[in-house]
């Protein structure tokens, strides 16, 4: 990992099945979300690129993302911006 994110949280999702992924993820956005942090790491690998999909899909309607990219150095990992304004 390329030390310009590696004081970022991150979660590794090697291993786990798509409804666990969703899961897991609104999970962690939810409590980075709390905890004031603005971006995350999310890991989901290459393989065959269903825990990307997923991942992105789950992203792109959760309320508290404001946004996504891929890592550029490693398409394994997305970083997700996430929105402050939005109270629970």
């Amino acid at each position: 990992m390329i030390t310009l994110y590696s004081n970022l949280p991150s979660i590794d999702l090697h291993g786990y099945d798509r409804d666990y992924a969703r899961i897991i993820i609104n999970e962690f956005i939810q409590d980075n979300h709390k905890m004031k942090k603005e971006r995350v790491l999310i890991i989901h690998g290459i393989g065959s690129g269903i825990l990307k999909k997923t991942t992105h899909e789950t992203l792109r309607k959760n309320k508290l993302v404001k946004s996504y990219k891929l890592d550029n150095f490693n398409s394994g990992t997305t970083i997700v911006e996430i929105n402050k304004k939005i109270d629970n």
